[in-house]
């Protein structure tokens, strides 16, 4: 009979804890209880009400409390839009959109109030000369991704490189984020890629934004807070844009005073600035060949109609271009983002 019983509680928990067991049980008076753990990864697993239309909510009234177990339960490769709504809270968490969540939305309740943060860093990592791209907060590889009203932060200081947000995905759009962090914030990569930051806060040290996507930035402050460089484009020789920037206005907080445009992370790197206000920060050279000559023969780094006390095109280094009226034209979102997936960056949600 003690046999019956053991066997029909297994049976009861084996039934009851389909979808993931663990090895750990405790065993008392012929049955089998579920471990901590197990009850944990059971409770991960529950579907949402809608997979379509989830929610995240650290008070416990959405259908789960961390963006990433939403992510976790979000349908793989959906016919339709994945919309999780991240109600306010501070979500201490590094979240990964892998490559099988397509067409996936994070949406937060409120820009300012929204905030996903985290604190690794290059030194925490410790992996060898490629840990930075292991420190991202947010990990975007799921193409078709959008992100609205978020706060994403690197909270690690000023510790060396370390990514708030990393986008390895085509046709991503980014909406009235805060991106927030020091040396490396933002890096946006992937040749061929295309991404669209639109009326963002993105802030940094050195090379704050970095990477080989072909990414536009529109209507977006870009805070430097020391005295180093903006960007730090990798752009293939195969793209015909890099990193773009529309009617952008250029800060910077007291300690910065000196700061580059831009310097080639590869010698193709592309990076121009369209109609954008500059500050006294940024110095009158503007551009930096980072030690490599053979650069200022292979980057395109332009600028046209800018304005402001650092946009001084007559100070530029040589071997970079102001643009004329003709060469400018040639940078529209729809010349820029020509795909086959027409007007992908119009939506915001």
């Amino acid at each position: 009979m003690k046999f019956l019983n053991r066997a029909i509680a297994v049976g009861l928990v084996i039934c009851t804890n389909s979808i993931a067991m663990t090895p750990k049980t405790a065993v008392g008076s012929g049955a089998i209880v579920a471990s901590s753990n197990e009850i944990a990864v059971k409770k991960m697993y529950l579907a949402p009400k809608d997979e379509y239309n989830i929610v995240v909510a650290q008070d416990g009234s959405g259908d789960y409390k961390s963006i990433q177990e939403a992510i976790y339960n979000s349908p793989s490769f959906p016919y339709k839009r994945v919309t999780i709504t991240v109600k306010n809270g501070i979500y201490k968490e590094k979240v990964h959109v892998p490559e099988w969540n397509t067409n996936l939305t994070l949406i937060g309740e409120s820009r300012e109030k929204t905030i996903i943060t985290f604190d690794d860093y290059f030194g925490k990592i410790n992996l060898g000369r490629n840990s930075t791209f292991m420190t991202p907060t947010v990990l975007v590889e799921g193409n078709d991704f959008k992100a609205a009203n978020l706060t994403i932060q690197n909270s690690a200081g000023t510790v060396g490189q370390a990514v708030a947000l990393s986008v390895v995905a085509d046709r991503v759009v980014v909406f009235n984020c805060n991106l927030l962090g020091n040396q490396d914030t933002l890096y946006t990569s992937g040749e061929g890629f295309k991404n669209y930051f639109k009326d963002c806060f993105i802030e940094g040290t050195v090379d704050f934004i970095f990477g080989g996507a072909t990414a536009v930035f529109e209507n977006c402050e870009i805070h430097a807070k020391s005295n180093a460089y903006l960007t730090a484009a990798s752009t293939p020789e195969s793209s015909k844009y890099g990193f773009v920037f529309f009617n952008c206005k250029l800060t910077a907080g007291e300690k910065a005073t000196e700061v580059y445009l831009g310097r080639p992370w590869r010698i193709y790197a592309k990076t121009v600035f369209l109609n954008c206000e500059m500050g006294s920060h940024i110095r009158k050279e503007g551009w930096n060949n980072w030690s490599k000559p053979d650069a200022e023969k292979t980057t395109l780094y332009a600028e046209y109609n800018c304005s402001g006390p650092g946009f001084q095109p007559e100070s530029r280094a040589k071997w970079s271009h102001q643009l004329n009226k003709s060469q400018a034209n040639k940078y529209t979102l729809r010349k820029i983002f020509g795909d086959s997936k027409s007007n992908w960056y119009s939506s915001f949600k």
